[in-house]
C-alpha cells in the first residue's frame, strides 16, 4: 500500500498521471520511482525477505524438538513361539504359544534438546552473516538500479540537447531557404544554390527524424529500468553547463577511494566469512554431538477391536517413560570431513584471488573516472567556446552571403561546422556526465543522487 502511494504521488509530481500535463521529471524524480518500481530490486528485496526465514530454520535446530505419535495396530497373526511343555507340567513335549494381543494402542510424545552440537552453533552463526548478504545483494541491486536509470537518464538527456540543436539548424536553413528563393524568384540567385539549401534543410530534417526515433528508444529503456508504464509521458529539463561546472568542482577534491564502501568489495568480503564459516562447519563434524531426550507413552492393549466394554476381557493401559542424553561419537567416515574441508580451502584461496583482482579492478576504474573527469571537463570548455565561435561565423557568413559577399559553399560549411560543433558539444557533457557518475560509482556514494 505504500508502495502504491508513492508510486502515486511521483507519478503526479511529474504532471503525467492519467497523460494529463507533461511537467519535467528530474534525477532525483527517475531515481524514486525506480526504487519503488524496479522489477529486479522488487525480486532481491524478496530475496533478503527469504534470508531472514532462513535464519529462523537454522536456529530451529536449536531449539527443543517434541513431536507426538500415535497408533492403532490389529494383529491379524499373532507371533507365535515354541516353549518347552515343562513349564506347564508336560515334559518331554512342546506348546506352540502366541506372544501379546490382538489389539494394540499407543499414544506418545518425545523430546529432543541438543546440548553441545558444533555444526548446529556455526550454522548459527552462519545464517546470520547469510542474511547480512542477502542485506549487500539488495544494496547492491539497489546501487545497480541507480547506475542504470542516471546513466540512460544523461543519454536521454543529451539526445534531447542534439534534437534541440538541430532544431534550431533547421529553423535558420529554413530561413536561408525562404531568403534564397526570394533572391531567385527576383533573379538574384541560382536555382543550384537554392536546390543545395534545400538539400542541407532536408538532410537536417532526416537526422531530426533519426534523432526523435533514438529518443523514443532511450526513453522505452529508461521507462523499462524505472519500472514505468510505457504510456506514461515526460519531459527532461534543458542540461546546463553551469551546473555540471559546479559539480564537477565538488567531485574533483576527492583524490583517494576507500575499497570498504563499495557494495561489491562487501560482498566478497562476506563470501570470504560465510566460507570460513562453512570450513569450520565440516571441521564441526569432528566433534561428539550430546542432545537430551525425554519419551513418554500410554498404551492400550486388548482382545476386542476398539476395546469394546466386555467383563470377560476388558482392556489394560499402561503409561511408559524415559529421560536420557544421548552421545554420538564421530570415527571413521572414509576421509569424506577431510576433502569437504580441503575443497573449502581450495574455494577460500579463490576469493582471495577475487579480492586482489576487484581492488585492482576498483581502483583503476577510479583513477580513469577521475582522468575521464578532468579531460572531458577541459572539453566542454574547449567544445563551448567552439559552438560560439562557430556560431558567429555561420550568421557572419550568413550575412555576407545575403549581401552578395560569399559564396553559398561557404556558407553551407559554416553551417555544418556550426552542426559539428553543436554535436562535440552534446557529446562531451554526455561523457563527462557519465564519468562523474564513475566517479561517485567509485566512492560509493551512488545513493546522493537521490538528494
Amino acid at each position: 500500500m505504500k508502495r502504491l502511494k508513492l508510486t502515486l504521488i511521483l507519478l503526479v509530481g511529474i504532471g503525467v498521471y492519467n497523460g494529463y500535463a507533461q511537467a519535467q521529471l528530474t534525477l532525483q524524480e527517475a531515481l524514486k520511482f525506480a526504487l519503488a518500481n524496479n522489477k529486479q530490486l522488487a525480486r532481491t528485496k524478496m530475496d533478503e525477505e527469504m534470508g531472514k526465514y532462513k535464519t529462523q530454520e537454522v536456529r530451529s535446530q536449536a531449539l527443543p524438538q517434541l513431536n507426538g505419535n500415535a497408533s492403532y495396530t490389529d494383529n491379524l497373526m499373532l507371533q507365535k513361539s515354541l516353549l518347552p511343555g515343562a513349564i506347564f507340567g508336560k515334559p518331554d513335549s512342546s506348546i506352540l504359544v502366541a506372544f501379546g494381543v490382538k489389539y494394540n494402542a499407543t499414544v506418545g510424545a518425545e523430546l529432543n534438546q541438543q546440548i553441545f552440537n558444533q555444526a548446529v552453533f556455526t550454522g548459527l552463526k552462519a545464517a546470520k552473516s547469510g542474511e547480512e548478504y542477502y542485506r549487500l545483494q539488495t544494496e547492491q541491486s539497489t546501487e545497480t538500479v541507480i547506475y542504470n536509470v542516471s546513466q540512460l537518464y544523461y543519454q536521454l538527456l543529451v539526445t534531447q540537447e542534439k534534437i534541440i540543436s538541430i532544431n534550431s539548424n533547421i529553423e535558420k536553413l529554413t530561413a536561408l531557404v525562404t531568403a534564397t528563393k526570394s533572391q531567385f524568384d527576383n533573379g538574384l540567385a541560382k536555382k543550384i544554390d537554392l536546390d543545395r539549401i534545400r538539400v542541407n534543410l532536408t538532410n537536417n530534417l532526416t537526422q531530426r527524424t533519426q534523432l526523435q526515433n533514438q529518443y523514443a528508444t532511450q526513453t522505452n529503456n529508461l521507462k523499462k529500468v524505472m519500472g514505468m508504464p510505457l504510456q506514461t509521458a515526460f519531459l527532461l529539463p534543458p542540461a546546463s553547463l553551469k551546473e555540471i561546472e559546479n559539480k564537477a568542482a565538488g567531485v574533483l577534491q576527492y583524490d583517494d577511494m576507500n575499497l570498504s564502501n563499495r557494495t561489491e568489495y562487501k560482498l566478497l568480503k562476506k563470501q570470504e566469512e560465510l566460507q570460513q564459516l562453512q570450513k569450520k562447519a565440516y571441521l564441526a563434524e569432528y566433534y561428539p554431538s550430546l542432545s537430551l531426550f525425554g519419551r513418554y507413552s500410554y498404551n492400550g492393549m486388548s482382545q476386542q477391536f476398539a476395546f469394546q466394554k466386555d467383563p470377560s476381557n476388558s482392556t489394560s493401559w499402561y503409561g511408559a517413560a524415559a529421560i536420557g542424553i544421548s552421545l554420538k561419537i564421530p570415527i571413521f567416515d572414509g576421509f569424506g570431513r577431510r576433502s569437504k574441508v580441503n575443497q573449502s580451502n581450495v574455494t577460500l584461496r579463490q576469493l582471495n584471488k577475487q579480492l586482489e583482482d576487484t581492488e585492482l579492478s576498483l581502483n583503476a576504474d577510479y583513477e580513469n573516472a577521475k582522468l575521464m573527469v578532468r579531460s572531458n571537463l577541459s572539453t566542454i570548455h574547449t567544445q563551448k567556446e567552439n559552438v560560439d565561435l562557430a556560431n558567429e561565423v555561420f550568421y557572419s557568413t550568413q550575412n555576407n552571403y545575403k549581401l552578395g559577399l560569399a559564396g553559398l559553399t561557404d556558407l553551407l560549411n559554416a553551417e555544418t561546422s556550426l552542426t559539428d560543433a553543436q554535436n562535440s558539444y552534446n557529446e562531451a557533457l554526455l561523457q563527462y556526465k557519465l564519468a562523474e557518475l564513475e566517479i561517485i560509482k567509485s566512492k560509493g556514494g551512488l545513493r546522493d543522487l537521490l538528494n
